[in-house]
């Protein structure tokens, strides 16, 4: 193409790589594709046509080749109005390509990462982030909601998620996502960034309350130690880009008692009784700590369950010891058994007429001081008097266990593979729902979560 300057071209290829961020040769690629689909129809033979860009001087060259194989060059001196257009719209849209893979290419490898950008303008409740070399998509189910944001501000956030869409990529970004948290502790915390200490989970109820469980793989490094650092300065950081969260560090452990009791600090517990076969577990506590292992609208007894994944039903001492003594004066009721039997059946695992008939006589004579004759008319009494369970009133339930498709429990520390409206089993059967065993008064953890505030809620009351 005689009529181009070589230099001019190369110059120009180099400003669009530059000004674009695509490397030179996909600018030289576009200029060549563009340029046959421009004179294809200046030529007999379009499905032979090459162009070549000489990288070194800029010199286009283009060729076709006829039936009989003979291979000569195309004139481009003049390409004519429509063809140059047809040019210059195959040009710019195969830079757009090249630019949106390279920016695809860029944010998927940095995805779960922190970025920060400049909030640009609104699209209703939506927020568009200038990140420098693209633009991001806060969503407003991303965003905390007792945080405001205003245009010009600067945002961190968690590049949640990245896809192709049309000529553009579509870049999520959230604050509320709790990979936020732990990236801001691989920022804050050497020693999580260099795997010494693992987060093993993380709950969160963003702008309120967050969960951490750390473990240390160091017997000289104390996991929550090191996250708080000296005097909270590590925990500080973190704190203050959450906007005042409050943020409770638990010593991970794999005993799901253990790990319980850890996870509704700063209650102190008094005892717990495990349910394996249901995941659920009653939590004694004493009456003055009720509201602490509660927390404010339910917060704490929440995240403890969803970060354990048991289901957890919270008592009181008193509330265990007068369930304990009704039942023990049904179990006096039998013949032959005393307040001393009564006490041995019941710190054995029998706490109802019900457990004692799917138990049977042979579990009856392991506990100390029942005889065959006893058992058999212990047996007896509860056939012929069946009787439900006593019930704990004013008992709060939170859930937190999770069951698969295969009806296995998904345990502490990871996350339910796919979660949909309603999973199958493996015979292609929907699973059945959990069952809720024989406390009835569950309502009150799910009153104080239905009281949690929303972002109108919070707007209104400030303005």
């Amino acid at each position: 193409m005689d009529g181009v300057n070589g230099a001019e071209m190369l110059r120009f290829v180099e400003m669009i790589a530059r000004d674009r961020g695509i490397e030179k040769t996909e600018v030289l690629n576009a200029i060549e594709q563009a340029m046959i689909v421009a004179l294809r129809k200046r030529v007999e033979n379009p499905d032979t046509l090459v162009v070549s860009v000489d990288p070194n001087n800029g010199k286009i060259t283009a060729r076709e080749t006829d039936l009989d194989d003979n291979t000569f060059d195309v004139v481009l001196d003049d390409m004519g109005r429509i063809a140059a257009q047809t040019f210059k719209q195959i040009f710019v849209q195969k830079n757009r390509e090249a630019e949106r893979d390279n920016i695809f290419e860029k944010y998927i490898n940095l995805k779960r990462e922190i970025r920060s950008g400049t909030i640009q303008r609104m699209e209703g409740p939506n927020y568009l982030v200038n990140l420098g070399d693209a633009e991001a998509f806060f969503p407003r189910k991303e965003q905390v909601p007792t945080e405001s944001y205003q245009v010009g501000e600067r945002v961190r956030g968690l590049i949640l998620d990245v896809r192709k869409q049309g000529q553009k990529v579509k870049i999520i970004l959230s604050r509320t996502h709790p990979e936020f948290v732990k990236k801001l502790f691989d920022l804050e915390v050497p020693e999580v960034a260099e795997r010494i200490i693992e987060i093993k989970a993380i709950v969160r109820e963003p702008g309120f309350r967050s969960k951490v469980a750390v473990a240390s793989y160091d017997p000289k490094v104390d996991a929550v130690g090191a996250c708080v650092g000296v005097r909270g300065s590590r925990i500080k950081g973190i704190i203050d880009e959450l906007n005042n969260e409050k943020i409770d560090i638990i010593r991970w452990n794999e005993s799901a008692e253990i790990l319980i009791t850890n996870a509704l600090k700063p209650a102190r517990v008094d005892s717990i009784t495990l349910d394996y076969d249901n995941r659920r577990a009653r939590v004694v506590v004493p009456d003055d700590q009720l509201s602490l292992s509660i927390g404010k609208r339910g917060q704490n007894v929440r995240l403890a369950a969803r970060l354990c994944k048991w289901d957890l039903d919270i008592v009181t001492v008193t509330q265990e010891q007068d369930w304990r003594k009704r039942t023990l004066e049904k179990f006096q009721t039998f013949e032959g058994v005393d307040d001393l039997l009564a006490e041995s059946l019941f710190n054995s695992g029998f706490d109802s007429f019900a457990d004692i008939l799917a138990a049977g006589p042979e579990a009856l004579m392991k506990v100390p001081g029942i005889t065959i004759d006893i058992a058999a008319q212990i047996i007896q009494y509860c056939e012929e008097n069946p009787e439900p369970p006593e019930v704990i009133e004013d008992v709060v339930h939170a859930d937190g266990a999770q069951r698969r498709a295969d009806n296995t429990y998904v345990e502490p520390g990871q996350e339910l593979e796919e979660e949909g409206p309603a999973q199958q089993g493996g015979d292609g059967q929907s699973v059945p729902p959990k069952p809720s065993g024989p406390i009835d008064p569950f309502s009150r953890a799910a009153e104080y979560a239905a009281q949690a505030p929303t972002r109108e809620d919070i707007e209104n009351k400030t303005s």
